[in-house]
């Protein structure tokens, strides 16, 4: 039989490049930076529910993107004061909206509204 054949191991650490060390962490500060910015950004975007969503077109309301990012912005603040959920009303429709979830609930156009009572909302939210 063949003697087997011992290397010693050095105890020397390996010693990365400084400059590889930095490009190491800038690589983690991006990554985080764009999950934290994911997650952030996920968590302030309006939903809008399935029953919403059929609401709206049973009913042909059609609010323009510019609106839903109003209305994003505004349920955000209300969320900021404690609220819940809200009555957002716009000139095209009235929506009930969760701000704890971000999540359009239901939607109705504004004269079915006006007959309506809204029960469970803490808050109203007007966009012009």
């Amino acid at each position: 039989m063949d003697k087997p054949i011992f290397r010693p191991i050095t105890n020397h650490p390996i010693q990365m490049a400084s400059s590889a060390v930095k490009t190491r962490k800038l690589a983690l500060n991006g990554f985080a930076h764009e999950l934290q910015s994911a997650v952030v950004g996920k968590a302030n975007k309006l939903v809008v529910s399935k029953h919403a969503q059929m609401r709206l077109e049973q009913r042909n309301i059609n609010i323009d993107q510019s609106t839903w990012n109003r209305i994003g912005e505004k349920v955000q603040e209300a969320k900021k004061m404690g609220v819940r959920d809200s009555l957002v009303l716009t000139q095209e429709a009235a929506l009930v909206v969760s701000a704890k979830n971000n999540t359009v609930i239901t939607a109705m156009d504004r004269e079915e509204a006006s007959s309506q009572i809204f029960t469970n909302i803490n808050a109203t939210i007007l966009i012009d």
